[in-house]
């Protein structure tokens, strides 16, 4: 496939989308491929749930938590000259300000936007699952028509991939789309 080598710069890969799209194999299998860390947001959430700390706060100040701090981890990354691939939830403006924050530290940051255009594949991706995040919930098709209702279409520049593709074309759509970015 390719290496580390093969980006000519730090790079922040953010892999997007909602639940159930493939987001959490693409990013991991994608981290793996370049040497770099993967940071999921729903396992930094899993982390702080259970000390209480998310307890009675509100659904914006929870997704600013999130937002900052998969923003310290990889601008930590960047610091040290060093790649990193996100796995989370980001609407445009926040990939403006990680971004920004990215070409600060000498970096770059590339969108992936992962999608399911096959209702009942996806439907069935979610009910069939377990994550097992240790601290953290799973969720159901509800949930992920809450997402859809609550999150705006991507206008960012990205690529787009669908999970009723195979995974390794996926990969190399990724690994290409971050080589020539």
């Amino acid at each position: 496939m390719t290496s580390r080598a093969s980006w000519t710069q730090p790079t922040v890969l953010v892999i997007t989308g909602l639940p159930g799209t493939g987001k959490s194999t693409l990013a991991d299998r994608i981290a793996a491929v370049v040497g770099a860390p993967s940071f999921s947001g729903d396992w930094l959430l899993g982390a702080i749930a259970p000390s209480g700390v998310l307890n009675d706060v509100d659904r914006t100040t929870t997704l600013g938590i999130y937002e900052r701090m998969l923003r310290t981890l990889f601008t930590r990354q960047l610091m040290l000259g060093q790649s990193a691939v996100l796995d989370c939830i980001a609407s445009d403006v926040t990939l403006t300000e990680w971004a920004a924050t990215a070409i600060d530290l000498g970096g770059r940051l590339m969108v992936v936007e992962c999608v399911c255009s096959d209702e009942p594949t996806h439907r069935s991706r979610i009910e069939g699952r377990s994550r097992n995040i240790p601290g953290w919930h799973e969720i159901d098709w509800t949930h992920v028509e809450f997402m859809r209702r609550e999150t705006p279409p991507l206008e960012s520049e990205r690529l787009i991939v669908d999970a009723v593709q195979p995974l390794e074309s996926n990969i190399a759509k990724v690994l290409s789309y971050a080589r020539g970015g």
